[in-house]
């Protein structure tokens, strides 16, 4: 028993010490990134510094040593904002169908609404379904129909001959006019069906993400912002790792 009792005082010690420099590493990157990530982004990053420790374990060390970020609060006026139909809408084409896709095959778009110096900023976004490159992306502080037409000008540089183009049921993508620059770029317009934003969800849930990443309160203005988010775009598209997709 003595023998026995030394070992597992050994083990445990080696345990600790291991755990010590794991939690080490862990807080180093909350830290780093201001406590904005959660678990799985933390267990992707150690990865890309070839460092392969479990999600589960990461998991229970930063519960443990109360390393995990604050979750987000839920948008209030996503609850009572209500769908517009002004216009004519498209048929829901996409329906749901995500399978393994040829680049530019199939696009989403969407507009988020973000808080920049006690007032609302937009951003409008494409991105691609095979790749979940954003494509394109535009700020405004406006809701004018002039900067979701300027991020679908952005895709002339692609060939996106008969590509699928899927939004919601907003009132910019039920516009005439928006339905008419699709025609040009000889892209099929698609949308979802009205209060089921299932068929958009994965650009909301880059907004979501996005919105716990960026940090725009040191900005002064709105080119500033536009910078910063290009770069962010160029960090997302290029660097950040992409849980479901390896």
């Amino acid at each position: 028993w003595y023998y026995k009792y030394k070992k597992l005082s050994k083990l445990k010690l080696t345990k600790e010490y291991k755990e010590k420099n794991d939690v080490k590493l862990i807080k180093e990157l909350v830290l780093k990134n201001k406590m904005k990530y959660w678990y799985r982004m933390i267990t992707m990053k150690l990865k890309q510094n070839w460092i392969i420790m479990n999600h589960k374990k990461v998991l229970r060390l930063m519960n443990k040593y109360e390393l995990l970020s604050i979750i987000r609060k839920k948008n209030p006026y996503a609850k009572i904002r209500k769908a517009t139909q002004e216009h004519n809408t498209a048929k829901n084409i996409l329906n749901r169908k995500f399978g393994w896709l040829k680049a530019f095959e199939k696009i989403w778009t969407d507009i988020s609404y973000i808080r920049f110096k006690n007032k609302w900023i937009y951003l409008s976004i494409m991105k691609d379904i095979a790749t979940w490159e954003i494509l394109s992306n535009q700020i405004s502080d406006s809701l004018a129909l002039l900067f979701v037409h300027d991020s679908l000008k952005d895709l002339e540089k692609y060939d996106l001959k008969w590509a699928l183009i899927h939004s919601d049921q907003w009132f910019h993508y039920t516009h005439p006019s928006f339905k008419e620059w699709v025609e040009k770029l000889d892209c099929i317009q698609s949308m979802s069906r009205r209060w089921n934003c299932i068929d958009n969800s994965p650009t909301e849930s880059f907004f979501g993400h996005m919105k716990d990443e960026i940090d725009i309160s040191e900005c002064d203005s709105l080119e500033e912002v536009k910078i910063y988010m290009n770069n962010y775009i160029f960090e997302y598209n290029n660097e950040r790792p992409q849980w479901n997709r390896k």
